[in-house]
């Protein structure tokens, strides 16, 4: 398995990208790509050119997070005015906005079922749910503070949530803080479940295994420039990969299961074999801090291949085709 470089979308933005994520297939269309930057936009590509298919607005201060609905028909992106707005793919129309008071919202992310949306955010420490059917608010799943600090240390900014991931079945959600610590909730009893430890600074990404016998295994993304992965639910780190010469800022993995990619402000992608436990491939197509990589669904064409994105401080948007 490889990464092929295919194309590089330059100035794709107006100033430095900071989100990316993949929108599923529709009786319509085909896969298509969100980005969303510091140019307080959202825009929406075919990868097939690549064409800007529009430019949304609608936020007054910097994108820092996009996400699709598993129907392909709605997204979500998040500002740092503290706003979440859901609209419609293909119209842009606006069909909810979210305030999730009184701090910033940093990521997004809906469930698999598509039932419901989270939002880890600021420094309440917390991720919030929201059902789709109303768009209300439905629970506040909060993380507590590590035994062992001193009441000085208990403070918001110790445990600033960055990051969100869904596990495949919906029923437990991951986040992680600026602290470097990472929370696992129970979703069905919104409850907390334990703490998985290992990173000494902020966890900026977060994605679970897509691979069926391996729902529980978690990666992480650290300014620590370490990839983890964890058994989510036996608290335990299986392995840590190291490579990056700087912070890790993103990670995604493949839907076959087999492979992760990373984006660093190292400037660079790589690609990490699983079974290896090790970089097969470092891509160096962008000049400045890779904010998001994200795995697009499988290509109809070859199941057993699928469309990598890649986002970045120098406003480029790169795709790979991994195989």
């Amino acid at each position: 398995m490889k990464l092929a470089p295919l194309n590089t979308v330059q100035n794709a933005h107006d100033d430095s990208i900071w989100t990316a994520a993949w929108v599923p297939p529709t009786v319509d269309s085909g896969p298509l790509l969100l980005t969303g930057s510091l140019d307080e936009t959202v825009r929406l590509w075919n990868p097939n050119g690549p064409d800007k298919l529009q430019t949304n607005t609608g936020h007054c201060l910097g994108v820092v997070s996009v996400t699709a609905h598993p129907s392909g028909r709605i997204a979500a992106s998040a500002s740092i005015d503290s706003f979440i707005r859901v609209f419609d793919v293909a119209t842009n129309n606006t069909i909810a906005t979210l305030e999730a008071p009184p701090s910033e919202v940093w990521q997004l992310q809906f469930n698999p079922q598509g039932t419901t949306l989270a939002a880890a955010g600021g420094g309440s420490a917390s991720v919030k749910l929201w059902d789709t059917a109303e768009w209300k608010l439905i629970a506040t799943l909060e993380a507590p503070r590590p035994e062992g600090l001193k009441p000085s240390e208990r403070s918001g900014s110790k445990k600033f949530a960055l990051s969100v991931a869904w596990s495949p079945d919906g029923r437990q959600i991951a986040s992680g803080a600026m602290d470097g610590t990472i929370s696992v909730f129970d979703v069905p009893r919104a409850k907390f479940m334990h703490h998985l430890e290992g990173h000494c600074m902020p966890v900026r990404s977060l994605v679970y295994s897509s691979a069926p016998l391996d729902s529980r295994v978690l990666f992480s993304a650290s300014d620590d420039g370490h990839v983890h992965i964890y058994d989510a639910e036996r608290k335990t780190l299986i392995t840590s990969l190291s490579g990056h010469s700087s912070w890790v800022l993103s990670v995604d993995v493949s839907p076959d299961g087999a492979a992760i990619a990373t984006g660093s402000s190292d400037k660079s992608v790589r690609l990490w074999d699983l079974k290896m436990r090790a970089a097969t491939q470092i891509l160096t197509s962008h000049t400045d801090q890779v904010w998001a990589v994200a795995f697009g669904p499988s290509l109809q064409t070859d199941v057993r291949s699928c469309l990598l994105a890649s986002a970045s401080d120098d406003k480029s948007v790169s795709f790979y085709k991994y195989s």
